[in-house]
């Protein structure tokens, strides 16, 4: 199933410059996965205290696109700069739930979304992880199958922020947009179940 995971490589290549910088200056991969999560958490903080004025919203497709670059130069540190650790690996996995939950939850407090589809969304996303991270624990690959991966629901999500910051109004389509997130949530999850356990068939 196509995802914007797909353009990973390329996406990467455009760093792998600033990357190579930043492994001369010291910077560790687990750094970087920190500071990806403090910012996450940070702008959650100021969307649940203030989202009630849409033009907070614009925060998110800033903060998720910079945060998918930090997910992207973490990984490049640890695999190009020989920083593998199995402490980055629990942060990495832990950081991205832990990000997810922190930006996405306080959007249930924000005038026009839905509650229960703000958390069955955070809920999913915190299952799709964990199921892809569940192969790898049973000796496959690590599961990034869509077609709502990492990268697709902060584009989504970026993309809602920007709509509603900039002043459209979210009603008649927003919760319509949230469900369907949801909805390719639940297939995200599947997918990579079948999937996992085709990879672990004799």
């Amino acid at each position: 199933m196509p995802s914007i995971y797909d353009l990973k490589p390329a996406f990467q290549g455009l760093l792998r410059p600033l990357v190579k910088g930043l492994a001369r200056s010291g910077v560790t991969a687990n750094q970087v996965t920190v500071a990806a999560m403090a910012l996450s958490l940070g702008s959650g903080a100021l969307i649940a205290l203030f989202g009630s004025d849409p033009v907070w919203l614009l925060l998110l497709p800033g903060v998720l696109f910079l945060r998918m670059a930090l997910n992207a130069i973490d990984g490049m540190l640890a695999r190009e700069h020989d920083q593998k650790t199995p402490l980055g690996a629990v942060l990495n996995e832990l950081g991205d739930v832990i990000s997810d939950a922190g930006l996405y939850l306080p959007l249930a407090l924000v005038p026009g979304f839905s509650p229960v589809l703000v958390v069955l969304l955070v809920l999913l996303a915190t299952l799709s992880e964990m199921t892809g991270v569940l192969n790898q624990a049973l000796g496959g690959s690590r599961r990034y199958d869509g077609p709502m991966g990492k990268s697709d629901r902060a584009f989504v999500v970026g993309a809602l922020g920007l709509a509603l910051g900039m002043g459209f109004s979210g009603a008649g389509w927003l919760n319509n947009v949230l469900g369907i997130v949801v909805l390719l949530l639940a297939w995200t999850v599947a997918n990579r179940a079948r999937h996992g356990l085709a990879e672990q068939a004799p």
